[in-house]
């Protein structure tokens, strides 16, 4: 198995080196060479198995044995998993009027990323062991990925994480979740700018290549394949619990749900899809309705700014990992995807050759969310079910609450309503904060401010040149 960039400028690697790399060294993205193919027999196999197996069947689809031994391989996932407070990692809760959501926010920081993140903190390890090299990870969030990452990295000798939040725009708690961390090797940099805004210095430091070289910069957002690896997973437990069976050929099809920020996890549901998973992907995002607007209409644009939400970690208006489906769904053709990413890249406003948008429409469907409808799915699922809602959840629910009955349906729930007790009030419900959370305001907190006008690139560059000085 060997990883090519989206953009075909640079040679394959393996798994490590996709690892590592974050950003192909041509600005595209890895994705497999080859996509495996299961067949009814694998999927029936892999039905009867725990979110845990089926997270080890995949990896070991993508990692050769040569790489990591299977056994270890094994070992490493189970590792990652050990700080999940619930006992089958994820859990699917049934609820009134056809409603399954999907809680993948069992983790320590109550957000779907800790299940990729606490993967690829295991697999980085591994191999820095086993080569004594040190990295620096650059991380941009729009709320959930900083905290994430800064947990599957702490105290860890051989790595240092560079975690950007944009200040103001993700909520209190998810904030604390990364400033009231005080250890050596993690650094958090509260930038006045927004999520967009602050992917532009990262992206900088990464296209300096013998800077990135020199300090072996690498990336932990969705950007990297590690983590759309793992999320495939969530696909295949969502279609095996909620298909009416398993038994009719062909095999029923599922609708899944997936809220949608950065696309790493609707990335993930296209290439389950590929594989031979038979699920309907449907997108849904918040007013920043970029990936909408492509999947409705093949245009790829920018609105004129981003608009805050109470979904706030959707409020994104470049989402990366579009390239990786434009990529997928084009037959691998890394020559269009360079040219449509170039232009957009330029221009901020692309319109997708009908051919690929016709493929796109055919993959994907999608749906917009307003704040008053976000507040009204979480109040009528309180009302029906005495169950909260984050507001990300909440889009996918509102989606769900305006199709007709009968269709087997899975909602994604990226986040627990304890992280946004914001968006609770609003709706009138009454958040319920367990004490990890609530002991965060009396933490010591640690970061550095980036103000408008500095140089956000330069200032990062400096503390990562200070940082190198203890290695």
């Amino acid at each position: 198995m060997e990883y090519v960039s989206t953009r075909g400028g640079t040679g394959a690697v393996d798994f490590e080196g996709a690892l590592f790399s974050g950003y192909a060294p041509d600005g595209g993205l890895f994705m497999p060479q080859h996509i495996p193919s299961l067949d009814g027999d694998t999927l029936q196999r892999w039905s009867r198995l725990s979110y845990q197996e089926l997270v080890k069947e995949l990896c070991s689809l993508f990692i050769t044995a040569e790489l990591v031994p299977q056994s270890t391989l094994n070992d490493l996932i189970d590792r990652a998993f050990s700080r999940f407070r619930h006992k089958d990692v994820i859990h699917l809760s049934r609820l009134k009027n056809g409603l399954n959501v999907l809680e993948l926010w069992h983790g320590v920081t109550y957000a779907f990323k800790d299940l990729s993140l606490s993967c690829t903190g295991q697999f980085l390890q591994y191999f820095l062991e086993k080569k004594q090299k040190h990295v620096t990870i650059l991380v941009g969030t729009s709320g959930d990925t900083g905290s994430s990452a800064i947990e599957s990295v702490r105290g860890q000798k051989n790595m240092d994480i560079f975690v950007l939040l944009p200040k103001g725009f993700c909520t209190q708690i998810q904030e604390l979740q990364m400033t009231t961390v005080i250890e050596d090797n993690v650094h958090v940099f509260a930038a006045h700018g927004n999520s967009d805004e602050i992917d532009e210095p990262i992206k900088e430091l990464f296209a300096d290549v013998d800077f990135a070289r020199k300090y072996n910069l690498m990336s932990l957002n969705s950007v990297n394949w590690s983590r759309i690896m793992v999320q495939i997973a969530h696909h295949f437990y969502a279609y095996f619990r909620c298909a009416p069976s398993l038994d009719t050929t062909p095999l029923p099809v599922v609708e899944i749900v997936v809220p949608t920020g950065g696309g790493g996890n609707i990335t993930a549901g296209c290439i389950a899809q590929k594989m031979g998973l038979p699920i309907r992907l449907v997108a849904v995002v918040n007013s920043n309705d970029i990936i909408h607007r492509t999947v409705q209409h093949g245009d790829f644009s920018l609105s004129e700014s981003v608009k805050a939400t109470l979904a706030s970690a959707m409020d994104i208006q470049e989402p990366y990992n579009m390239e990786r489906i434009l990529w997928l769904l084009s037959g691998s053709d890394s020559r269009l995807t360079k040219t449509l990413m170039e232009q957009f890249n330029v221009s901020k406003s692309l319109k997708l050759p009908k051919d690929l948008h016709r493929k796109l429409s055919e993959t994907l469907g999608s749906c917009s969310v307003s704040d008053e409808d976000i507040v009204r799915a979480m109040q009528r699922c309180w009302e029906e079910n005495h169950y909260l809602l984050c507001p990300h959840s909440a889009v996918a629910a509102h989606y769900h609450y305006s199709q007709p009955e009968g269709t087997p349906r899975c909602c994604l729930a990226p986040a627990s309503a304890a992280k946004f007790q914001d968006a609770l009030l609003q709706a009138g419900l009454d958040p319920q904060l367990p004490p990890e959370i609530t002991a965060l305001t009396e933490m010591e907190t640690r970061s550095t401010p980036l103000e408008r006008g500095q140089d956000w690139a330069w200032v990062l560059r400096e503390r990562i040149e200070a940082t190198a000085q203890r290695w």
